[in-house]
């Protein structure tokens, strides 16, 4: 495992906010531990997606994970994104310990109820092509709005991030 980028992973928790007037969203409900993820996608012309961010009640572990999820499917198409396997995630990471294995597969499974809630919208007409080509222009203008173009996070992410408080030989973070 690479503890150095997971550090990094659960430090930045690249794409954690909740996303305004997102294309589609899902969630999955972790039973054997109680945590909650969830997904939300701006999907572009071409399913492409544009912009994906997470919530989850987990861990480190879920927050990396979730993070690695993040990175891996922007700018992929939605079926792309599906083919995403519990492996690349591990891979990313360069591996998991025994005990946290399971932590790819339960952000794959909130991604892929979103991309299900995607590709429901768009079977019954409540997602239009008109809506793909506003949220391809929406991302578009808060990548170009970011602070720090880039470094893989849009406004949104750097608002949304942690913010480390160090004072009194205490350091806080805070979660906005």
């Amino acid at each position: 495992m690479n503890f150095a980028k997971f550090q990094q992973l659960v430090e930045h928790r690249t794409g954690f906010r909740t996303m305004d007037a997102p294309t589609a969203s899902g969630e999955y409900f972790s039973d054997s531990c109680g945590d909650l993820y969830t997904f939300f996608l701006k999907v572009g012309p071409g399913d492409v997606i544009e912009d994906v961010s997470y919530f989850t009640t987990g861990c480190g572990f879920g927050t990396a994970t979730c993070s690695l999820l993040v990175e891996l499917v922007r700018g992929k198409t939605v079926d792309e994104a599906l083919g995403i396997t519990d492996a690349d995630i591990e891979a990313a990471l360069e591996g998991y310990p025994e005990k946290k294995k399971d932590y790819p597969e339960r952000s794959r499974f909130a991604l892929q109820a979103a991309i299900e809630d995607y590709k429901r919208g768009r079977a019954e007409g409540r997602i239009t092509d008109a809506m793909l080509e506003q949220a391809r222009a929406t991302v578009a203008a808060a990548v170009a709005a970011a602070a720090q173009p880039g470094n893989g996070t849009t406004s949104e992410d750097a608002k949304a991030g942690p913010t480390i408080v160090e004072g009194g030989g205490l350091v806080t973070i805070k979660l906005h």
